[in-house]
């Protein structure tokens, strides 16, 4: 944890040095204002007129460096926080399908936004604590300066709440620790109310359950994990004013034993602590902070490292080739005798230790002819999603080998190979943007529009779709019109007519699967639709994750 944070900051070291060694000089003036106000309290009146130039210059040292630290920190921590955000995405980007399937949604989301929030708000922290601190160290030099006895019977109270806040800040972490993995939960949930919430409109039991169980005791969970922890905090924040004040008790006491020659130096020991008393508790004040700060590093960097094992060349290719494919003139398209097992965790335990299960697709071998359309069927859990999944290369199987054109598609071939595909998933995202530079944008996208009927609601406009708010068929239509715009020659649709109308649903078997077919394209259909199965050149169907049977309609 300690090392990734370290390598964010090691490209921002110019930045971070000035601003640590500016934070350092506004302690230091700080601390020497104080030994400078004492010595004029000391001297009286005669002193004041040799002090003004020394007093004015260190004040604006404080101030300066204060601003200045405050101004760089703050870069420093803004900066940190958008190269994670960046690198995070990135490493996202170019994971492996089935680790992003594998990683709970809620999870992920709550890595990218709470976990990076929290150290962006404690990066503000950071330039008051670096003061903080300085002006610490310079007191407790003035204070060695003025008496190194009462120093050290200071010193003794400061180890003794050091201790407490050391106890205090580790258990406060652990507590924090497991507010954040409930969190997780409440993300989970924070769902649940959200994309089933017509199915809780109709089920009062299930409703209340997940009201009242489960978001109410997450809730509950967090709000006592964090009180508790705050408890700690705040526990050892008052044991430590307790010493504080004891120290500043026994030297005042020493103080009317002292000889008169010594009393100054007393006052001025008073003095200089009651001050460091602001700068300590600002110390103790954020110690919560601090511990939220590191929680939310050690799930950063554990989402990091999951992610750590990206595809070859998976970014580099996109940035270089965009959609061009060297594959665009295949013939055949070929899965040799694979086998993938589809694991997927079992719970959260499960997805941090790693155990799995699934089922095994396979052993098959299909071959798809450049120009034919293919209807691939089977019962729901059969394999078909999985099947497309390795026809796409978004899986790499377990055994056997993907094939264009006889020959094996490499890893740093890939990314290439995926740009011969537009697809429309059965869980897909719409995008409302289309591609810079699309190959028919403008008047074909309107043509598209009109053709799947829902030009009356949805236009193009400065690159985007106008709306996507669109009803669950309509919004499908709106995916086809990507797939026909991305002019990609494979489509894959899986169970796109699933959420069409009878009569949408003929014209789009026998009016818009001939005509893509007559535009050169291959075609892919997962398929339900037993009366259009006449549309297909080929149907091939799936069992239990075997090719049971390939049948051909011409």
């Amino acid at each position: 944890m300690f090392a990734e944070l370290l390598r964010l900051l090691r490209r921002l070291w110019p930045i971070t040095a000035l601003a640590t060694a500016l934070g350092a000089a506004s302690g230091i003036a700080t601390a020497a204002l104080l030994a400078l106000t004492n010595r004029a309290l000391r001297d009286g009146a005669d002193a004041f007129p040799a002090l003004t130039l020394a007093f004015a210059a260190l004040c604006a040292v404080a101030l300066a460096g204060e601003v200045i630290s405050d101004i760089g920190n703050n870069i420093v921590g803004q900066r940190v926080i958008a190269t994670l955000r960046r690198e995070l995405s990135e490493k996202i980007i170019a994971a492996p399908i089935n680790q992003i399937e594998q990683f709970r949604p809620h999870r992920l989301i709550a890595t990218l936004n709470q976990d990076i929030d929290t150290l962006s708000a404690f990066s503000f922290l950071f330039s008051s604590l670096a003061i903080a601190c300085a002006t610490i160290a310079g007191s407790l030099v003035y204070l060695f300066v003025l008496s190194p006895k009462l120093l050290l019977i200071a010193l003794v109270a400061i180890a003794l709440g050091t201790a407490a806040q050391t106890f205090a800040r580790r258990a406060g972490i652990r507590r924090f620790g497991a507010a954040r993995d409930a969190e997780d939960r409440l993300q989970k949930h924070y769902r649940a109310i959200t994309e089933g919430a017509k199915e809780l409109r109709l089920n009062a039991a299930r409703r209340d359950h997940v009201y009242r169980h489960e978001l109410g005791r997450t809730i509950d969970t967090i709000t006592r994990l964090r009180v508790r922890a705050a408890n700690v905090f705040v526990s050892a924040n008052a044991f430590g004013s307790l010493l504080y004040f004891l120290v500043i008790g026994t030297i005042l006491a020493v103080q009317t034993h002292a000889p008169e020659a010594q009393r100054p130096v007393v006052t001025g020991f008073v003095l200089v602590l009651l001050y460091m008393k602001g700068p300590i508790q600002e110390l103790v004040n954020a110690l919560p902070s601090i511990g939220r700060a590191q929680v939310a590093l050690q799930r950063i960097a554990a989402l990091s490292a999951r992610f750590s094992t990206p595809e070859p060349s998976l970014v580099e290719a996109a940035r270089s080739t965009g959609d061009a494919s060297p594959f665009a003139d295949f013939n055949t398209i070929e899965l040799d005798d694979v086998r993938y097992r589809f694991a997927t965790p079992l719970d959260e335990h499960d997805a941090d230790t790693g155990a799995q299960h699934g089922f095994e697709l396979g052993p098959l071998s299909l071959t798809i002819q450049r120009g034919e359309t293919v209807f691939i069927v089977g019962e729901n859990g059969s394999g078909k999603t999985t099947l497309i999944k390795l026809l796409l290369g978004l899986y790499r199987p377990d055994h056997g080998k993907l094939r264009m054109d006889g020959a094996a598609v490499s890893d740093a071939q890939l990314d290439a190979y995926r740009q011969l595909y537009s697809v429309v998933f059965s869980d897909y995202h719409l995008f409302d943007t289309l591609m810079p530079g699309a190959a028919m944008p403008g008047d074909q996208a309107r043509k598209y529009l009109e053709r799947l009927q829902i030009a009356h609601k949805v236009a193009v406009r400065d690159g985007a779709f106008t709306t996507t708010d669109l009803s669950t068929g309509q919004r499908k239509r709106l995916a086809l019109v990507h797939a026909w715009l991305e002019a990609r020659p494979i489509i894959v649709l899986d169970e796109w007519a699933a959420d069409q109308d009878p009569t949408f649903r003929r014209i789009f078997y026998r009016e818009m699967l001939p005509d893509l077919k007559r535009q050169g394209k291959t075609l892919i259909v997962v398929s339900h639709d037993d009366r259009y199965f006449d549309a297909a050149d080929r149907i091939v169907s799936i069992e239990e994750g075997r090719l049971a049977t390939a049948c051909d309609m011409r």
